[in-house]
């Protein structure tokens, strides 16, 4: 198959100009041409009066080789198109494998090994998905909080309520999988092609429901509410896994996909002998914009043309003290969450639903924060930083859940707000006006107020007077590493003990996490029979 770049349409082009500009690229003609698919679509907006949409193509024709030899630009041949199991092993499982947690890390590692006839077992300490969106709802207008039932717990894991991004800068052929088992449990097949797929949040609750309903009919298991209290290991290898306390599983071969926000399971592991690192992260807060400035200041005159959705942006800046401010999970159209998962704490998140409607785009805005900030060597001393700041949150905010919030031109002044401009916070339950030094790290707001202008320059009206800071946003990435070998993908000191996905340390986003589950099922595959 040859795989044909750069093929511009303007923003009024029908997409079946497609094939004669195709056509032209090869130099062919229509009769040799069998079939094309779409295989990335982006937008070019970087000249002013003018936005293109950019096409790269995969491509089946008649006489590849004789293309291929007239060494035409943008054109080259792809080997691999389809993700391609890796075949099984030949050791005998004594127990089925447990999958611990049900974010996309556990889900695909779940999905695959299912799918390949090792029956898993996976267990998700939060609810299903209904009684999960229940209980949050619950939390957002009556202040009803759960522990185990939240933003962060929950089939789907924190992912099921974001933007529901599927970018990524890894290159990997398992991303194509993820996107695809995606589509055949739901999402739209734009996902497929778009430079910048999303999901959404009111789509991806049914997408996860449907993965998990794949998962049971293929021979695997799912308990919800089934908090894993205890692994036990014998002579470096994993025996069981206790549940709720009460509840043996025997089994000699476990996916650790249990997220960033398991605290008490890093704990538990950390308690055991599992090695844990501290590892860097990022805190700062949530930035509210209306939505109409980003499209303007993206898309110019363009800004309402039909074929332009909610217009996102992702900005960094490097500050004189050697830290990095940036945005993060920028979310169109959206809404900012309240995101707890332990009592007495205040954590903010992002969220849009597939047809980024909301009046306001929010983003995080974080500022790197190394571990020699953290004050202590402790592996979880991280974790610690993180708590430190969202009960600050909570103080703040009132200590019944609201979130401290300040517009931008009061915080690069150093003052309370009194009053809203432009932007209402859509944060739920609720908000109180605050001084964010007061719940954020000095360093974390220097680097911020000294950001904030420079960025401006980049996205015109990004330090708006009027924009709305919400705090705390603590957790865009784990605090902790549970160290892996790099071949195996194993515990390093406990065998068969795969740590996985964000939770771990090893990936950032929904397709990262759920490529490192793939990557941690294919190790088990490789060296055992199936089950079923």
């Amino acid at each position: 198959m040859l795989r044909v770049s750069n093929i511009k349409l303007s923003i009024d082009d029908d997409k079946s100009k497609i094939k004669s500009t195709l056509l032209k690229k090869l130099k062919i003609k229509e009769k040799e041409l069998v079939k094309y698919y779409i295989y990335k679509e982006s937008i070019d907006a970087r000249k002013r009066g003018k936005i293109d949409f950019v096409y790269t193509v995969d491509v089946v024709v008649n006489n590849e080789s004789k293309i291929l030899k007239k060494k035409l630009k943008d054109v080259v041949e792809i080997k691999q198109r389809e993700y391609i199991g890796v075949p099984s092993g030949e050791q005998k499982l004594e127990h089925r494998p447990v999958v611990v947690g049900s974010g996309p890390a556990g889900l695909f590692a779940s999905l695959v090994l299912a799918q390949r006839g090792y029956m898993p077992i996976m267990l998700e300490r939060g609810l299903d998905v209904d009684n999960r969106t229940n209980d949050i709802n619950n939390f957002w207008i009556d202040r009803k909080f759960k522990s185990n039932s939240n933003v962060q717990f929950g089939e789907g894991g924190a992912g099921t309520f974001s933007d529901g991004k599927l970018t990524t800068r890894i290159k990997d052929i398992r991303c194509r999988k993820v996107l695809e088992e995606f589509v055949n449990f739901g999402a739209p097949d734009e996902i497929l092609y778009s430079n910048k797929p999303h999901v959404g949040t009111d789509i991806l609750k049914n997408v996860v429901k449907n993965i998990r309903e794949e998962i049971i009919r293929l021979g695997g298991s799912v308990k919800f509410d089934a908090k894993v209290t205890q692994i036990n290991v014998e002579n470096s290898k994993i025996k069981s896994v206790v549940v709720n306390d009460k509840e043996t599983i025997d089994t000699n071969v476990v996916i650790l996909a249990i997220g960033h926000s398991a605290r008490d399971t890093y704990e538990m592991l950390y308690e055991k002998g599992v090695k844990i690192i501290q590892k860097p992260f990022a805190i700062g807060a949530r930035i509210e914009h209306p939505q109409t400035l980003i499209n303007k200041s993206q898309y110019k005159e363009f800004y309402n043309h039909k074929r332009l959705g909610a217009a996102d942006y992702k900005l960094i800046e490097h500050t004189s003290n050697g830290r990095t401010a940036y945005t993060f999970c920028m979310c169109p159209g959206g809404t900012v969450i309240a995101s707890a998962s332990e009592e007495g704490e205040v954590v903010t998140n992002g969220m849009s639903e597939h047809a980024r409607d909301k009046k306001n785009a929010n983003s995080a805005f974080l500022v790197n924060v190394k571990p020699s900030d953290f004050g202590s060597d402790h592996p979880l001393a991280g974790v610690e930083f993180q708590r430190k700041y969202e009960k600050l949150a909570y103080e703040l905010g009132g200590r019944n859940y609201n979130a401290p919030v300040q517009l931008v031109g009061d915080f690069l002044q150093d003052r309370v707000s009194t009053e809203l401009g432009t932007v209402e916070p859509s944060y739920k339950p609720g908000y109180t006006f605050a001084n964010l030094k007061d719940c954020l790290p000095k360093f974390v707001c220097e680097t911020m107020k000294e950001a904030l202008p420079k960025l401006d320059k980049k996205l015109n009206g990004f330090s708006m007077y009027d924009a709305v800071l919400t705090g705390v946003e603590t957790r865009s990435s784990a605090p902790i590493r549970i160290v892996r070998d790099e071949e195996t993908l194993e515990s390093v000191n406990v065998e068969k003990l795969y740590p996985c996905g964000e939770g771990a340390g090893y990936a950032g986003g929904i397709v990262t996490a759920a490529v490192d589950g793939i990557k941690c099922a294919e190790k088990i595959i490789e060296q055992y029979l199936q089950l079923k």
